[in-house]
Parts: structure tokens; sequence; C-alpha cells
């Protein structure tokens, strides 16, 4: 009888096992197939440039930047909504501290959360009549003076191409 609970075992451990990988396969192919495009802050501080992963869908935009261990200050991600919403964000299993950028349709910058601390759990609001959110690391926002009433521009924002962080289209 020993024997064949050993069995079961293996079986259950082989299943949970491979379970997991295929999950975790999962997880890595969605992250490669995001989408990246420039993302062009402007005020009248000047402009700031990002490479930018687009979470455009319920499960990009629920996994966000979950799990990230770095990222350079030159990146973030743009949280896109199909229309206008009262959006609130946490940092569950976020490790790096955040900058949430809440924006109007128009890509008005409209709040700044600046710092969210990573792995907390208290509901970041970031106001009604939001279509996007951009996340870059912690204190970069202020660093560079990005404020309220300032403007991103993208292709998914504004229909206008970012060339590079000096040009555009």
């Amino acid at each position: 009888m020993l024997l064949g609970q050993c069995h079961i075992a293996k079986a259950t451990f082989i299943f949970v096992f491979v379970g997991f990988s295929i999950f975790l396969g999962c997880n890595l192919q969605a992250s490669k197939s995001l989408k990246f495009e420039l993302l062009e802050f402007r005020g009248t501080w000047g402009r700031a440039c990002f490479a930018v992963w687009i979470a455009d869908t319920p499960n990009t935009r629920a996994q966000g930047l979950m799990y990230t261990d770095h990222m350079p200050n030159d990146k973030g991600m743009l949280f896109v909504y199909p229309e206008p919403k009262s959006v609130s964000f946490w940092m569950k299993n976020t490790k790096i501290p955040l900058d949430m950028i809440f924006l109007s349709t128009e890509g008005r910058v409209d709040h700044i959360h600046s710092n969210a601390k990573p792995l907390d759990h208290t509901i970041i609001h970031g106001g009604s009549d939001i279509q996007y959110v951009v996340e870059i690391n912690g204190g970069v926002s202020e660093k560079l003076g990005i404020t309220i009433g300032s403007f991103a521009h993208n292709l998914t924002i504004s229909k206008e191409r970012i060339l590079n962080c000096t040009e555009t289209e």
C-alpha cells in the first residue's frame, strides 16, 4: 500500500509541476508579446520620452508591472482603457516603486501619484474620466518636472508617431 501512495504522490507532483510550467510559459509569452511605443510628455517644463509597454487588454492591465524587479528610467507601461472611467490601482506583487500618471482621453495629465510603495495593498484612486495611465519608476516624474496639465503624446493617445526622443512626425 505504501508503494501505491508513493506513485500517487509522484503523479501528483508531476501534474502540478507540468501545470505550473505551462502557466509560467504563458505568462512569459504574454510579456514577450506586449507592444512597445514611444511616449512623450510635454509641458511648460519641457519634454520627456519613454519606451512603454502597451497594456490594452483586461489580462495585460491586470498583470501590469507585477513581479518586475528592475526597470530603466526611460521605460514604463501605458494602461489603455476602451473608454474613460474611474480607475484605481494598487501595488500588489509590484516590487519597485512607481509613479502613476493618470491621463484624460486627450492625454492631459489629471493626477500624479508619486512613489507608490512596493507590495502595498492600499488602493490608489486616479480619478474619474481617466482613459490612460502611465507607470514609470518612482520619483522620475518629479525629477523630470512632469506636472498636472502636461500632455502625453504617442500613437495610442494622440495618433502622433514619436520617432525618437527629440523628433515627432
